[in-house]
């Protein structure tokens, strides 16, 4: 009798270690099919986010180094005839010079550069009547900014330089260097080259008036 209550203790025992194992494996199943906490999801996706961006201002920085430097642009000797005007860009002064374009009416041209630097910078647009309209360029290919503006019965010119993208205004005003001695406005622009074509036949001759059929009914004397 006691050798079979022992038997069947056994047995139940065993049970019960099976028992505890399957439920130990079903809370370790459960455990790797749970979600991942809600904190734990944003925090990985802001850090790849902020790697992305790391990686476009990297490769930003690069385009920018690998582009070759503005090289400075040197006065040109030609434009040292011009008209020069003299005054103030922003607050810092400026040394200016103006000429009139020999193949448009109103087409000015010439360079400025800041007082005390070295490089000058292209300028080319129109002076129509007192209006002043004028592009710059550091580089003499890209265009950096723009000039509008309006001279004074004395020649001097005041307006605002903007970047090519109309952006960051700025007043200059503008003076004669030498009193009177001005770029001038809508010049007459020089003749054209004459032309090889023939020259077209002339028409013929209107009839008098108070003609009928190209004869005259005016009666001189008899």
């Amino acid at each position: 009798m006691m050798q079979t209550n022992t038997a069947a203790i056994g047995k139940a025992g065993f049970g019960a270690v099976v028992a505890l194992a399957v439920l130990g494996m079903v809370s370790v199943l459960a455990g790797c099919n749970s979600p991942m906490p809600p904190d734990q999801s944003s925090a990985a996706t802001a850090a790849s986010a902020a790697r992305s961006d790391q990686t476009i201002g990297a490769n930003k920085a690069i385009a920018a180094l690998a582009l070759p430097p503005v090289k400075p642009l040197a006065p040109n000797p030609e434009y040292a005839r011009f008209p020069r005007y003299v005054g103030t860009l922003g607050g810092r002064q400026v040394d200016m010079r103006l000429g009139a374009k020999t193949d448009e009416a109103s087409g000015i041209h010439g360079e400025y550069q800041f007082v005390g630097s070295s490089s000058v910078i292209l300028v080319a647009g129109d002076r129509d009547g007192d209006a002043l309209e004028i592009e710059e360029s550091n580089d003499g290919t890209h265009i950096t900014g723009n000039w509008v503006g309006k001279f004074a019965a004395d020649g001097s010119v005041s307006g605002e330089r903007m970047n090519a993208d109309d952006s960051d205004p700025q007043p200059f005003e503008l003076r004669p260097a030498v009193a009177g001695v001005t770029v001038p406005a809508n010049r007459v622009p020089s003749a054209a080259a004459p032309s090889l074509e023939p020259a077209p036949p002339a028409a013929p001759a209107a009839p008098p008036r108070n003609a009928v059929g190209g004869t005259s009914n005016v009666i001189i004397g008899e």
